[in-house]
């Protein structure tokens, strides 16, 4: 996201309702330290490995967060999480032309629920 354009206003809703939650600002600021499984991640945080799944698969899909699965020394898949490079640059000009991309509420699925 850091040399990418203008996000549309869809994306910019989709990742400013991702980061507007304490636990996925927490999430994003123990990875941009380091790396990090799942269970040392909830340990490090302290919440639930699955509370955190879910808010790992939010960030996720925002395209904040990437997983990448490695092996162990001792064999077992282990699942990494890194935050990916992004910059938000909120100004009243940036909101306005975001703005002007959002999908009209009329084409919007009421039945979506947010997630």
């Amino acid at each position: 996201m850091s040399d990418d354009p203008p996000l549309s206003g869809d994306d910019l809703v989709r990742v400013l309702g991702t980061l507007a939650n304490p636990h996925r600002m927490r999430v994003i600021a123990a990875l941009s330290r380091e790396r990090a499984y799942v269970s040392r991640l909830a340990r490090d945080l302290g919440i639930s490995r699955a509370l955190l799944q879910v808010h790992l698969r939010k960030l996720t899909a925002a395209g904040l967060v990437s997983a990448h699965l490695e092996l162990s020394e001792d064999g077992k898949a282990m699942k990494y999480y890194e935050v990916e490079p992004f910059v938000l640059r909120l100004t009243p000009g940036t909101i306005a032309a975001a703005a002007r991309t959002l999908t009209p509420p009329e084409t919007v699925d009421p039945h979506r629920a947010e997630r």
